[in-house]
């Protein structure tokens, strides 16, 4: 009891003095704002980190689900001509089911249609009736109890309205790979009756092979496939999970799209989408420890100093309370101590403890504005992928990135990296970043301390500068820094600068009008600065690419004539330079001539999907030398080719295909015509042209249905008919998958770009 009241004693008396009372005020407060700081910067970098992390693994799982979702469509449209099969009718409703003839040609479609998808395993018919099955590899079996695999069958009591569904079953021992765990199933109805059942087992691991996390991913994560039964039907990870976390993450998640929770000590971050066909749920489970593992130690750090700053906030008012009870001469020494100044000692003291404090303080401030920059690289990002528009966010973000910049007009560059294919082949992919940091770096040497300077990273081979000027107006030195850059880096880049803009919420236009500026890189050549004043004036009469030339070319390239090719190129080229086209227009129509020219390569559609916009970054020269050396080179693939006998054969096919585009034909009919088996057929086209016939039909309808739709007003579902659909919702899921587009939008985009090109 006397401890505690002495204890109070002291207190009193301590805080009684006003020295005590100023450095407890300062110490707490700032404790307090250290704390704040601390806690703010980690829940917010937390934030921040979660939202940054979920969006792409939706994304993934976005791409996951709808390239699952394709495979089972396809699947499914091959259960669905099995299922109206002329030769399944007969194996159902004929009293001779056993006819060598109908089994055998059924084996043979089946046989087809297998060998036509990458994700069907095998195909069993199912007759309910009589109990019997024909099935590939299998064959004919009169009875459940002589197949082997026919556990399945009491699923014909489990679809209720529903014609097609998808399970999760377990394959007997003895069906070996004929069978499948994950089969499509669906009904056969014969004049409004339940007579049989279609069985697709599918390929597991070609099906879900777009599930597999990247291979170089640093974040420990996880992928479920759950049915809506609640079964696993598929998972894939780079980290070890415990089977429960599914199970658990569901449950916590239940209707949301995306949240984190704890499961056995550890913090797991989940997203979450359900697909509107199958009804599966696509699960991500990723770790959030290692992401947050830097935050947590700033966190701890900053928690530390604060802490240290209240022990030495509570050591100084120890030593103030000591002095006060020293000695008159102790105090007369204190005093001389600090060369006859009159303030008291402790009055120095707590000034030289406030100072150290704002110290930390002002170092904890220095590293938020490290941050900065990045955050204006961010912010530059944003804009120009539209992702911010609203005009109070942008001036506010400006205000908080940009605190430093003044009023005064901002210049938008973007700089390209020249014959960007060439460069990321030359360079390894571990140096792009680090010459792309150089490159900005070289930038912002050159304009300092007359410019401003914030550069943002757009990927490939773009980048932003974002230029303002600190003393008078002019014409920033970009010309001089890309020579500058060529001379250093040894590689070239052009760039296009926009007018200066005073309102920060026009960014967006400033950088697309730099971009414009950059595309006549296309005539001027490498290494240049192109200005958009230079170029808002040029004006076009027509810039409509010349069909009929490039098709003439292309059959000029099929029939070997490499010389008459080069030689239409040549024209084509001719005339772009001569009209002097708006650039992104000649490079949309060079792009698709290339694209057109490596179609016809073995391996066209992947040759397809890797030009994706090459040419953007090359002058018109490079780019018709290319080009000739690609025509050449078909040319003379063509003409070796033409003495082929197969390859005859094929040519007679795709004549039969283009004559009869309009009718219902299909692979049977195209084989007939030069009198060969449909698998002969099948084996023949694709060995001469690395592609099915069913995917060239489909694309010689699209190429159709496309000018049908831009040429004439005719209605969709008579356009449908024209190029051989019975059915306006099956041309338009095809159209949709070739041209990514619906065809009404694609009618509305290309009339809308042909009455600009007029204006």
């Amino acid at each position: 009891m006397d401890m505690f009241q002495t204890i109070g004693k002291w207190l009193k008396y301590s805080l009684a003095q006003t020295q005590a009372r100023l450095v407890l005020i300062l110490t707490v407060s700032v404790f307090l704002i250290i704390l704040a700081v601390s806690l703010t910067s980690y829940y917010t970098s937390k934030s921040v980190l979660q939202e940054e992390l979920s969006e792409p693994q939706h994304q993934m799982l976005q791409i996951s689900m709808k390239f699952i979702d394709d495979s089972i469509r396809e699947s499914d449209k091959i259960a669905v001509q099995v299922a109206v099969n002329e030769h399944v009718y007969h194996f159902l409703t004929s009293e001779n089911q056993n006819s060598v003839f109908n089994i055998s040609t059924l084996y043979r479609l089946l046989s087809t249609w297998i060998n036509n998808s990458e994700y069907i395993n095998s195909i069993y018919v199912y007759d309910i009736e009589r109990g019997s099955f024909v099935s590939l590899p299998q064959g004919y079996s009169s009875s459940r109890l002589t197949f082997v695999d026919s556990e399945w069958t009491s699923i014909a009591d489990e679809f209720g309205d529903d014609m097609m569904t998808i399970r999760k079953r377990h394959v007997p021992e003895g069906a070996g790979n004929k069978g499948s765990e994950l089969t499509l199933f669906r009904k056969i109805m014969i004049q409004g009756k339940f007579r049989g059942i279609v069985a697709v087992n599918l390929r597991e691991t070609e099906l879900f092979a777009k599930l597999n996390p990247p291979a170089l991913s640093q974040v420990d994560s996880m992928r479920y496939i759950v049915d809506q039964q609640g079964h696993v039907l598929y998972s894939v990870s780079n980290s070890e999970f415990k089977p429960d976390a599914v199970t658990q993450a569901l449950n916590e998640l239940k209707e949301d799209r995306f949240g984190d929770f704890v499961h056995e000590g550890q913090k797991l971050l989940v997203n979450q989408i359900e697909s509107p066909l199958t009804g599966w749920k696509y699960v991500s489970i990723v770790s959030q420890d290692s992401l947050l593992a830097q935050s947590k130690k700033v966190r701890d750090t900053v928690l530390s100093v604060s802490v240290a700053a209240l022990a030495l906030g509570a050591l100084t008012i120890l030593y103030v309370n000591s002095a006060a009870f020293r000695p008159v001469r102790r105090l007369k020494q204190l005093f001389s101590a600090y060369e006859g100044k009159t303030s008291s000692p402790d009055r120095i003291d707590l000034e030289k403890l406030a100072g150290e404090l704002l110290s930390n303080h002002a170092h904890l401030s220095q590293l938020v504005r490290e941050t900065i920059p990045d955050a204006a690289s961010k912010f530059l990002h944003d804009i120009h992928s539209g992702h911010m528009s609203g005009r109070r966010e942008i001036r506010e973000k400006w205000s908080r990135y940009f605190a430093e910049w003044t009023d005064a007009p901002v210049t938008v560059a973007v700089l390209s990296i020249d014959r960007y294919d060439s460069w990321s082949r030359r360079f390894p992919a571990s140096d792009h970043s680090l010459l792309k940091f150089a490159l900005a770096n070289i930038i912002a040497e050159l304009h300092e301390p007359k410019w401003r300077v914030a550069c943002a990273d757009f990927g490939a081979d773009r980048m932003a500068i974002l230029l303002q000027p600190q003393v008078a107006e002019g014409r920033p030195p970009l010309a001089e820094a890309i020579e500058t850059v060529s001379r250093l880096l040894k590689f070239s880049v052009s760039a296009g600068m926009s007018m200066p803009q005073s309102d920060v919420c026009k960014l967006k236009q400033a950088m697309l009008e730099a971009e414009n500026a950059l595309t006549y890189r296309l005539y001027r050549g490498y290494g240049q600065l192109v200005p958009f004043q230079d170029v808002s004036a040029h004006e076009v009469t027509d810039t409509q690419a010349p069909e009929d030339g490039i098709r003439e070319l292309l059959a000029a390239v099929e029939s070997g004539e490499g010389e008459k090719a080069v030689a239409l190129l040549e024209r084509i080229a001719g005339n772009i330079r001569s009209r002097y086209w708006y650039p992104t227009e000649a490079l949309a129509a060079l792009q698709s001539l290339l694209e057109r020219l490596q179609g016809l390569c073995p391996g066209g559609e992947g040759a397809e999907a890797e030009s994706a916009g090459r040419l953007a970054t090359m002058y018109i020269e490079d780019i018709e030398a290319e080009l000739t050396g690609l025509i050449n080179a078909l040319s003379e693939r063509y003409r070796r080719l033409i003495g082929s006998k197969d390859f005859i054969l094929c040519q007679r096919m795709m004549e039969y295909m283009e004559q009869h585009l309009g009718e219902p034909i299909g692979i049977p009919e195209i084989a007939d015509s030069i009198g060969i088996s449909s698998s002969l057929a099948s084996h023949l086209f694709k060995q001469e042209t690395n592609e099915t016939i069913y995917n060239y039909l489909t694309r010689l309808r699209m190429e159709r249905a496309g000018e049908l739709l831009i040429k004439t007003d005719r209605k969709i579902s008579d356009i449908a008919l024209m190029v051989g659909y019975q059915h306006e919702n099956s041309f338009i899921r095809s159209f949709r998958k070739f041209k990514d587009i619906t065809p009404g939008k694609y009618r509305d985009m290309m009339r809308t770009r042909m009455d600009a090109l007029y204006e």
